[in-house]
């Protein structure tokens, strides 16, 4: 896997790939930024964040990063991974539940599932943390978050799999599903933008 050199083109399948992922659907909580990308992981990469914002209240929070390397990558087993993080607060005695991790993982599954994202090679990691402050610190309480960080190549469009990425965002939040009859709609600008 090499870097990408300044005047090497930019491949009209990662700009099909980054168009998706402007198209993607989203669910109305969700407000999603570019970002920098990162430079040395993969030839071409983009990458996003997205923040579920209810009210003033912001209640997880992710990035999603697209890597492509027009030469393949054994590892990967395709052109194409996608790498994400989410991340939100939970309730203290949440955190205590030793089947909270695997619960985790099922709902990234669960989310790329319900949108037809197919996916070969997943891997990641569910870790839960949860503090309690002693001493001169005690009035800070409690305080206990999940975090997923996963990646997969794609087999299907991005744009079902950033979309997956928002719903899991969600699932972590805490907000209740959308019914079956309710399609999200395709954002035209992202970032209130």
């Amino acid at each position: 896997m090499g870097v990408r050199n300044e005047v090497d083109p930019v491949p009209a399948q990662f700009t099909a790939a980054v168009e998706q992922i402007g198209l993607a659907a989203l669910r109305p909580e969700v407000t999603v930024d570019q970002m920098p990308a990162p430079r040395r992981i993969a030839p071409h990469a983009h990458a996003v964040t997205g923040d579920v914002l209810v009210g003033d209240d912001e209640l997880a929070t992710g990035r999603f990063i697209l890597l492509h390397d027009p030469a393949g990558n054994d590892t990967w087993g395709g052109t194409f991974r996608c790498v994400t993080f989410a991340r939100a607060d939970i309730e203290f005695d949440m955190a205590a539940d030793p089947v909270l991790p695997g619960v985790g993982w099922s709902w990234l599954s669960d989310a790329l599932a319900s949108r037809g994202a197919e996916l070969t090679a997943a891997s990641g990691s569910v870790t839960v943390v949860h503090t309690e402050a002693f001493g001169d610190m005690v009035d800070n309480g409690t305080d206990a978050q999940i975090e997923v960080r996963a990646s997969w190549t794609p087999t299907t469009g991005v744009a079902d799999h950033v979309g997956a990425w928002t719903d899991l965002l969600c699932m972590l939040a805490g907000l209740p599903p959308l019914s079956p009859d309710v399609v999200p709609l395709p954002r035209r600008t992202w970032g209130g933008r």
